[in-house]
């Protein structure tokens, strides 16, 4: 891989760094960066991720923290199709599963990750070949009260599935703008959490995804204020 850029030293350079990918295909992302193209993304899901955090100089990829920690920016792209519309929902953070006891929404990872995220929309449709699908346009966005309350609203109520021992009664469709679902790629991965009698139980590990219908939302919040 080619050299990665230094980190960003403000918001106002990170997002001009991001606005410059506009437009700009991922074949010749890739040739700059020296990255070879895989053949689809279904075993390859972070790629287009880890291309784009080349650019824009992030480092934090999975950890519990933001992207962008100095500046206190989270980093999330996001599938579209030929619309503008989500293709495919946004992995936020792992879910914790034990030692809950005295979490809050105040300090969590979910309001860490989403205080304020720099989201680049990427063409998803998978009838365009992943060489010649491009980069949109970039855009900040920072939760409304509204919008901050219903996320509160939905990781505390499945926190409370959790601490009850009610984790593998979680589905997709609980939560209006958050859900949770299984974060293994297979059902090999295991990890402990809390079961019905409080006993440690062995589960897939869960994580936590922005729905959808709460991505399209704020796409248009954005896009229709310009």
């Amino acid at each position: 891989m080619a050299l990665k850029p230094p980190r960003p030293s403000s918001v106002d350079e990170l997002f001009e760094r991001a606005s410059q990918l506009a437009g700009q295909r991922f074949a010749d992302l890739a040739a700059r960066a020296e990255l070879a193209i895989p053949a689809d993304l279904r075993r390859d899901k972070g790629w287009v991720g880890m291309m784009l955090e080349h650019y824009l100089g992030a480092t934090a990829g999975s950890k519990p923290t933001q992207d962008f920690p100095e500046l206190g920016i989270e980093l999330k792209t996001l599938p579209v199709d030929a619309a503008g519309k989500p293709l495919e929902t946004t992995f936020v953070c792992v879910a914790p599963l034990l030692n809950i006891a005295g979490v809050n929404w105040q300090t969590s990872n979910v309001r860490n990750k989403l205080q304020c995220v720099l989201w680049l929309p990427i063409d998803g449709r998978r009838e365009i070949p992943l060489a010649d699908r491009v980069v949109g346009s970039a855009f900040i966005w920072q939760p409304t009260p509204q919008q901050e309350a219903i996320l509160q609203r939905d990781w505390e109520e499945h926190m409370d599935r959790i601490a009850l021992g009610q984790v593998e009664h979680i589905t997709a469709r609980q939560g209006e703008a958050l859900q949770i679902r299984p974060k293994a790629t297979d059902g090999a991965a295991l990890t402990d959490a809390i079961g019905p009698d409080g006993s440690i139980i062995q589960v897939r590990p869960r994580g936590f995804y922005l729905k959808k219908n709460f991505t399209e939302q704020i796409i248009q919040q954005v896009f229709n204020a310009v």
